[in-house]
């Protein structure tokens, strides 16, 4: 759990940075890429895990500008992922301006349960983890190459002397 801001802007930006490798992997082909036809497109996960970003701070008390035209999703996968470098780039800012290690420890009511402000910032991260993880298969099925975000991809494994991945 995090107890000064430092602790994590650190982590958010490494997660932001794992996160920008795979979007700029994105091509303008592949955001429609769909698990099934009901399904969520790669470019709708792709821009809601964006454009969430401001409105999940600004539902917990910071004074956050939210994306202009966040209702459709862009037809540019460029687009998106440099909207996604501006709004992890200036969350982080906020949160720096407007929280203090002691805001960490207040509690909330998020999403029914009484959390700290810390637990509501790791939600934060774990959201983005869950739908990066989506974007990864999507982009497999599309016929891309993901970024290794914890590890390398199968295709990278030959490049450390492994035919097939040990895990």
């Amino acid at each position: 759990m995090y107890v000064t801001i430092s602790d994590f802007i650190k982590e958010w930006n490494r997660e932001a940075m794992l996160t920008q490798s795979v979007l700029d992997g994105l091509t303008d082909e592949s955001l429609k890429q769909q698990v099934y036809s009901e399904g969520r497109t790669l470019g709708r996960i792709a821009w809601h895990l964006t454009t969430s970003i401001p409105d999940y701070l600004a539902h917990f008390g910071l004074n956050i500008n939210g994306v202009e035209n966040a209702e459709g999703v862009p037809a540019s996968a460029k687009e998106i992922a440099a909207t996604f470098r501006e709004v992890s780039s200036y969350a982080a800012q906020i949160i720096e301006q407007q929280w203090t290690d002691q805001s960490l420890e207040q509690i909330q009511v998020a999403f029914g349960r009484q959390e700290s402000n810390a637990q509501i910032l790791m939600g934060l991260i774990k959201h983005i983890v869950h739908h990066r993880g989506q974007l990864t298969i999507l982009m497999r099925q599309a016929g891309l190459k993901p970024f290794g975000v914890y590890g390398p991809p199968k295709e990278d494994w030959i490049h450390l002397g492994v035919e097939n991945s040990p895990l």
